[in-house]
């Protein structure tokens, strides 16, 4: 009675609104509730100073056997393994058997030079500049889930790029290539697999009796929770049948990942602690913040300081999030990836953590005076992106401004400033025409004005033809289909890419621009999608 007590007090500061703890629960049911008894579920569970004070599982684990999900089901957490994989490589700094100033090519030699050294810290924030091997696959025509990648196979697509996304240390693109080869390196640098190494060093010291890593998808894993997604309003099991693992891959229950919060927060990882080096960020090139850590994003949430992670992989998905300032850990894991049900774990979180950013945004509203839109006219038409190719193209209607990409009307925030989704334009002259879009996690996009696309059919043909890429090793056609040009491989040419300015196209996920020699031939295209910059295919004359 003396515990439940104590627990009682703990969460009776922190519930907002003057409710009942008890209160508090039924609103953390009713929220959980919409995972159907039938359908997959989820676990959430919540800590406040290293207790434990809610944990529920809700839904189905396996729905061929119809089994329930329990507390000690395990559940795949997607990129919160991350940070367990960083944790290792700092603990082998510790112990004196690597730096995080290394050049990576000292431990993996498969990675040709580029020009500028990419050391392990670059990896650990996401700041190298190594295409995402999955996106790389994803353009070859064997996405993941497709096949059942290693980490061999990984390390062989990132070996096959000759550019970087960006030079070292200059932008934050996040990119599982980072710490696929940190695993690599913890297994070449410790001499067991990194699967052992963190077993020893830190699941057992922790004391996470129910986390293991998925490195061989074939083992039999008691307890595990298979994951599903929706086809045509059925579930059907949607798996990540692959061994790559230490960028994701960890099979853990939200009970195991409040252990390890409590673990490393409270200094017992490392000798000495090693949370200040987990949670140092280094700044990028020109200095601008970059708030992701070691697998740990320092970004506040609600306006509060908080550390926290997402993860992803097939149909499973998770959350990690820690607010210092009021000790309170909320962990989830599901294996359920309908869309209605991803925002569960935040309205959780809400319910406590409170968001005080609203009274701030109410005054920004109410002194609001938006420019008209008629003030955007002269920046009408097309734009090219400096380091991507990504086009963008603004046109007028009655009511506003419009874009070929992201809708319209685009809403007037200033006069120089139009709202896009959960972006925005910053529009910077007209002569030249420039713009910089800041997207939605912050990064700035340089455009500069350029030619109107070309869509009349006998100029989309010059595009046509059969492009090879060394890179994916892989081969891609265009042609002119019905009036609209069309890209895939000769079985299945389907994909429309849509002009948005000369030599400049977009599709669905990415953008394509093609290169002409100084004879006005074309002779390559670059695609570029969220996590790798232009992948080039070279166009292969026929004879």
């Amino acid at each position: 009675m003396k515990k439940i007590f104590l627990a009682f007090m703990l969460v009776a500061s922190i519930v907002v609104n003057s409710q009942s703890w008890q209160d508090t629960i039924q609103s953390i049911d009713k929220i959980l509730n919409r995972y159907a008894s039938t359908d997959p579920g989820a676990q959430m569970a919540i800590s406040r100073n290293g207790q434990v004070i809610y944990f529920s599982a809700k839904g189905m684990a396996d729905l061929e056997h119809n089994a329930p999900l329990t507390k000690t089901s395990r559940i795949e957490a997607g990129s919160v393994s991350k940070q367990f994989t960083a944790a290792a490589i700092l603990l082998l700094e510790q112990q004196g058997k690597l730096s995080l100033n290394d050049d990576i090519r000292k431990y993996v030699p498969e990675i040709r030079d580029y020009g500028n050294v990419i050391t392990i810290q670059h990896l650990m924030h996401h700041t190298s500049g190594l295409k995402d091997w999955g996106s790389i696959a994803e353009i070859a025509g064997w996405p993941r889930g497709t096949k059942a990648y290693s980490n061999e196979d990984a390390l062989y697509f990132i070996s096959l790029q000759t550019t970087l996304n960006n030079k070292p240390g200059d932008e934050y693109i996040y990119s599982n290539s980072n710490y696929t080869l940190m695993t690599i390196i913890v297994q070449r640098v410790s001499g067991m697999s990194h699967a052992t190494f963190t077993k020893k060093q830190i699941f057992e010291p922790a004391g996470m009796k129910n986390t293991e890593w998925r490195d061989n998808y074939k083992r039999v894993v008691p307890g595990r929770a298979i994951a599903y997604s929706k086809s045509n309003g059925v579930y059907v099991t949607n798996m990540p049948n692959e061994d790559t693992y230490g960028h994701g891959g960890l099979l853990t229950t939200a009970e195991d990942l409040l252990i390890w919060n409590n673990f490393y927060l409270s200094g017992k990882l490392g000798s000495p602690s090693l949370f200040p080096d987990q949670k140092k960020t280094i700044p990028l090139n020109n200095g601008k913040h970059n708030s992701y850590a070691a697998a740990l994003n320092l970004a506040p949430i609600n306006g509060w300081d908080a550390i926290s992670h997402t993860g992803a992989t097939a149909s499973y998905r998770a959350n990690l999030e820690y607010f210092p300032e009021q000790g309170l850990s909320f962990a989830w894991l599901s294996n359920n990836s309908e869309p209605e049900l991803s925002t569960i774990s935040g309205e959780i979180r809400n319910l406590f953590i409170t968001d005080k950013r609203t009274e701030e945004r109410n005054a920004a509203a109410t002194d609001h005076q938006p420019a008209g839109w008629k003030t955007f006219i002269p920046y009408l038409g097309a734009y090219k992106e400096s380091r991507t190719g990504a086009g963008l193209s603004l046109y007028q209607k009655e009511n506003g401004i419009y874009s070929l990409t992201n809708g319209g009307p685009l809403e007037p925030i200033n006069e120089t400033t139009l709202a896009a989704g959960r972006g925005r334009m910053i529009f910077k002259s007209t002569r030249p025409r420039m713009l910089n879009f800041i997207t939605a996690s912050g990064d700035t996009l340089y455009y500069s004005g350029t030619d109107s696309a070309k869509t009349d059919g006998q100029s989309l043909k010059e595009y046509a033809g059969k492009y090879y890429s060394a890179e994916t090793e892989s081969a891609l056609y265009a042609e002119v289909i019905d009036g609209k040009l069309m890209l895939g491989r000769p079985a299945k040419i389907e994909n429309i890419i849509s002009p948005v300015y000369k030599d400049g196209f977009n599709f669905p996920g990415g953008d394509i621009y093609f290169e002409r020699n100084k004879k006005g031939r074309i002779t390559h295209f670059f695609i570029s999608i969220s996590r790798a910059r232009k992948v080039k295919f070279k166009k292969i004359v026929q004879e």
